[in-house]
């Protein structure tokens, strides 16, 4: 088992485009509508959008190679391309994503790691994400992970509002 984690650029954007649908999907179709699905992905993942978050000097994408195949990928915020004011102090994780077919192989916990090692070589004073309050999986993690929840904001699915809780750990 080779895992290797490694920095986005622009020309990963085509991949980078595939795994978050993939992923998304995989993760969220289960529980929403079609339509709403389809609506968000579109806006969230569409190439201009994800163009303008990779360039976006306050974030940093990783994807994470299984044995030479992508995985999943991580994506952090800095500053004020945080997805809630947290202040400078603050680094957000604001997706982990992992393939389904690569889920309970340790790799959330390798990109975890990777975002810590960004929080500190930063001088972060804590690190803190959301997540969608009905995926248990996640929220299991992240509270073995060391997160405890903080508060909670809207997400919209489409024309949904569904609630994430906001997580916080301390370093």
């Amino acid at each position: 088992m080779t895992i290797n984690i490694i920095q986005c650029t622009l020309e990963d954007l085509q991949i980078l485009q595939e795994i978050s649908y993939e992923t998304f999907n995989e993760t969220f179709k289960n529980q929403n509508s079609p339509e709403n699905m389809i609506t968000y992905l579109e806006k969230a993942f569409n190439k201009i959008q994800l163009e303008k978050e990779l360039s976006n000097r306050f974030s940093q994408f990783f994807f994470v190679y299984y044995n030479n195949e992508v995985a999943g990928y991580l994506k952090v915020n800095t500053n004020e391309s945080q997805s809630e004011e947290m202040g400078d102090e603050s680094l957000e994780i604001e997706r982990i994503y992992i393939k389904s077919n690569f889920q309970n192989h340790g790799l959330g916990k390798h990109l975890f790691t990777k975002a810590m090692e960004i929080a500190k070589q930063s001088n972060k004073k804590r690190i803190w994400l959301g997540v969608w309050e009905k995926n248990e999986n996640a929220i299991a993690f992240y509270k073995k992970m060391g997160f405890v929840q903080t508060g909670s904001h809207s997400f919209y699915m489409g024309d949904e509002e569904q609630t994430d809780f906001i997580m916080t750990k301390n370093l």
